[in-house]
């Protein structure tokens, strides 16, 4: 049996006749990063409220380090909400100090991790400026570091990347990672794959409610396809009548021609497409055997595509 730090078991909510979250189960393990995945509206708020006990479950059931749900165990949980909100004429230190007192951690103990905190995250100097002054990336950081200032054995992080800049977005994907090495817990709902693909082993895919896949990443990218990429003066028909080939997308390229992205059937190395398409004398100027990505397992494991991604690191 599994050291989970979270599980749910056939967990149901309903707002009415409306059902957000459907007979959803998958635990999270001791130490590690699990990506919640799924597009806006999937259900992955409404399960993040049931487990921090802010939401009743209409049915199943659900443990929390060891409670049915997080509001007895608060102070082991570290929370940042997808909607942000800080006292905006206080300070980053003393937001820090006043949010880990809330959660039993003394004064002087919380100023002295806020500090050390600050300065990890390149706030050193902002520390004693009003949020009101800060950018939303800085503040985004300052929220971040009060969640797990009373350093919390699981913390969860709902669309923890939102608004941020590429560099901003590195930055949190690097704090992630040192919150599992430090042996907490973390659960991130995102809509953006690649901040998944490029943290996790293990991934929960949402979607309307319902789960479509519980397991490694690379055990969900195994179930897409990989894809040959051509490009230069190709006709699609042509293309598609290549060995191998399952499907063809078609785009064009600003310099003239098209891009070609080639669905390969299962088992088909693409190697004999190219060697096709050469001896048929195809205008062949760029080709690339692309594996499939987390976002590609997406699309295939649910059959719709997500919201349009934000911009990523």
């Amino acid at each position: 049996m599994t050291d989970a730090a979270l599980s749910l078991t056939n967990v149901t909510k309903r707002y009415g006749a409306f059902t957000a979250v459907d007979d959803l189960s998958f635990t999270a393990e001791r130490g590690r990063i699990l990506g919640f995945l799924g597009p806006n509206g999937a259900g992955k708020t409404s399960t993040l409220r049931m487990v921090l006990g802010l939401s009743e479950a209409t049915s199943g059931t659900l443990n929390v380090l060891g409670a049915p749900d997080g509001r007895s165990v608060r102070d082991r949980i570290g929370f940042l909400p997808e909607e942000r909100g800080l006292y905006r004429r206080m300070t980053p230190i003393e937001a820090i100090v006043f949010l880990a007192g809330l959660k039993g951690v003394p004064g002087p103990v919380a100023r002295k991790r806020a500090i050390a905190m600050l300065e990890e995250q390149g706030l050193g100097e902002a520390q004693n400026r009003q949020i009101r002054q800060l950018s939303k990336g800085m503040a985004q950081k300052v929220q971040l570091i009060a969640a797990v200032a009373h350093e919390p054995e699981l913390v969860i992080l709902d669309e923890p990347f939102s608004g941020l800049d590429p560099v901003n977005q590195q930055t949190l994907e690097a704090t992630i990672r040192g919150l599992a090495q430090r042996g907490a817990t973390v659960v991130f709902s995102t809509h953006v794959m690649q901040h998944a693909e490029r943290l996790c082993e293990h991934v929960v895919l949402l979607t309307r409610g319902k789960k479509v896949f519980d397991g490694s990443v690379a055990e969900a990218k195994g179930r897409a396809p990989r894809a040959l990429v051509l490009e230069g003066q190709l006709d699609a028909a042509a293309t598609g009548a290549l060995p191998g080939i399952a499907s063809v997308t078609s785009t064009p390229l600003e310099a003239g021609g098209q891009r070609h992205v080639c669905a390969l059937k299962a088992n088909a190395s693409g190697q004999e497409a190219l060697k096709k398409a050469f001896a048929q004398g195809l205008d062949i100027q760029r080709f690339e055997l692309r594996e499939p990505t987390l976002h590609d397992a997406f699309i295939v494991l649910t059959g719709e595509q997500l919201d349009q991604p934000e911009m990523a690191a």
